[in-house]
C-alpha cells in the first residue's frame, strides 16, 4: 500500500451497517454527510423527460444552459462576474479536487490541508505523488483556520497550495468574509495557490455563504450539488479556474473523465432554480442540530461549537472512550447508530472524537438521539 494511505472509515462503518442491515437490523445513519431528502420534484421531473432522448457524450466542460446557469448563480449570490468558460463541470468535487492538484501543481508539491479535515484530502494527494501538509486548527477557536495560522505554518514548512473549506467537515466550522479575505490575501502574499472547498455553502446558519470567488481572482473554487441540493448520488460538481488553468484543466477532463454525467447535468440546471426547496431542507437540519446537541448534552458531550455551516456536530468522546473506532463499531452493533470516529477527520488526536450527521430527516436524527442516551448510559 502506498505509505500514507488509510481507509475512509466513514465507508467501512457503512458497509458494516448494511450487513447488519441484511440480517435485519434497523440501522440510523448519522455516519455520512446525506441529505434525508430527495432532490427537488422540479429536478426529478426534468430528469423524467429527458430520459427518452438520447444520452451522449456532453462538451468536457459542461453543457452550456449549467455553465451559463452557474456564471448566473455567482452574480446573484456573490455579486461576482464569472464568465462560463471559466466553469468546468465535474463528476462531482471528488474528481474536481483530481483536476484542481494535477492542473495546478507538479509531482511531489506540498499542498497543505487543515486537521481535522476531510480525509479524502490526504488520501488523494498522496495518491497523485504530493506531500500534504497538515494545519492544525483547535477546539479552542471554534476549528477555525485563520491568516496567521497560515503564515505561521507557512514558515515552518513553505508549501505550494492552500485546499480551505468554509463551511467545514467534520466540525461545520466557518470563517467570516473578512477573515476568508485575509487567508486568501495572505496566499497571494506567499505565492500560495488557494483552492476554496466550497461544497457546504449555502449551508451556513450565520448568514449568506461568502466566495474566495470575491477575493481572489486567481483561486480555484470548488463546489458540488451533493450537499445543498440534496444530490450526492448524482455525482455533479463544478470548478472555477483561473485562466492560466483552464487549457490545462480541460485537457485532464477530457482525457480522465470526458465529461460529468449528461443526466445529472440536466437535474442540475433544473436544481439551480430550486433554492426555495433547499432553504427549507436547511431549516429541518437546524431543528436537527438542536435535538441532537440537548440529547448529547445530557451526558456531557458539547461541540466546540454549535457548528457555523454543514450539518455535522464533532465532539469529544473522551470521557467515555480513548479509542472512536472501537467505539464506534459500539455504537452501531449495540445501539445501531452508524457515526464516523475522529480517525478519519485526525490522524493524531481523532481518537477522541465522534461525528454525527444531522443530514437525516427529524424522525431519523430524534429516534438516534434515543439510542445514542440508552447506549452511554449502558456505559
Amino acid at each position: 500500500m502506498l505509505p500514507g494511505l488509510r481507509p475512509f472509515y466513514v465507508m467501512e462503518i457503512t458497509a458494516r451497517s448494511k450487513e447488519l442491515e441484511a440480517r435485519g437490523q434497523r440501522v440510523l445513519h448519522m455516519e455520512s454527510g446525506e441529505p434525508g431528502a430527495p432532490p427537488a420534484p422540479a429536478v426529478r421531473e426534468a430528469v423524467r423527460r429527458a430520459l427518452d432522448l438520447p444520452q451522449h457524450y456532453t462538451p468536457s466542460g459542461g453543457i452550456a444552459p449549467l455553465r451559463a446557469g452557474l456564471a448566473a448563480y455567482y452574480e446573484a449570490q456573490h455579486r461576482v462576474a464569472v464568465p462560463p468558460e471559466a466553469i468546468m463541470v465535474t463528476m462531482g468535487s471528488s474528481a474536481a479536487f483530481i483536476l484542481a492538484f494535477l492542473a495546478a501543481f507538479r509531482p511531489g508539491a506540498r499542498v497543505a490541508v487543515t486537521r481535522p479535515g476531510y480525509p479524502a484530502y490526504l488520501n488523494t494527494l498522496l495518491g497523485l505523488g504530493m506531500v500534504p501538509v497538515e494545519i492544525e486548527v483547535s477546539a479552542q477557536s471554534g476549528w477555525r483556520l485563520s491568516a496567521e495560522d497560515v503564515e505561521r505554518a507557512y514558515r515552518e514548512t513553505p508549501f505550494d497550495g492552500l485546499l480551505f473549506a468554509s463551511p467545514a467537515n467534520p466540525t461545520g466550522a466557518g470563517v467570516t468574509g473578512a477573515a476568508l479575505a485575509a487567508i486568501a490575501s495572505t496566499c497571494t502574499r506567499l505565492g500560495v495557490r488557494f483552492i476554496s472547498d466550497e461544497i457546504y455553502h449555502g449551508l451556513d446558519y450565520r448568514g449568506p455563504s461568502v466566495s474566495a470567488a470575491e477575493f481572489d481572482p486567481d483561486a480555484i473554487i470548488i463546489n458540488s450539488f451533493s450537499k445543498y441540493y440534496c444530490m450526492t448520488g448524482w455525482r455533479v460538481g463544478w470548478m472555477v479556474l483561473p485562466e492560466d488553468l483552464r487549457a490545462r484543466a480541460m485537457m485532464l477532463q477530457q482525457n480522465m473523465f470526458i465529461s460529468a454525467p449528461t443526466l445529472s447535468q440536466i437535474a442540475a440546471v433544473a436544481a439551480l432554480s430550486e433554492r426555495d426547496y433547499a432553504e427549507e431542507q436547511k431549516a429541518g437540519y437546524r431543528t436537527n442540530r438542536e435535538i441532537l446537541a440537548e440529547g448529547l448534552a445530557r451526558h456531557g458531550l458539547v461541540a466546540a461549537n454549535s457548528g457555523d455551516g454543514a450539518f455535522y456536530s464533532y465532539v469529544d468522546v473522551s470521557a467515555f472512550t480513548s479509542d472512536a473506532l472501537s467505539f464506534a463499531i459500539a455504537l452501531l452493533e449495540k445501539a445501531g447508530v452508524a457515526a464516523t470516529p475522529g480517525i478519519d477527520f485526525d490522524r493524531v488526536n481523532g481518537h477522541r472524537f465522534m461525528r454525527f450527521s444531522y443530514a437525516g430527516t427529524r424522525a431519523t436524527v430524534t429516534e438516534a438521539v434515543d439510542r445514542i442516551d440508552q447506549f452511554l448510559t449502558a456505559l
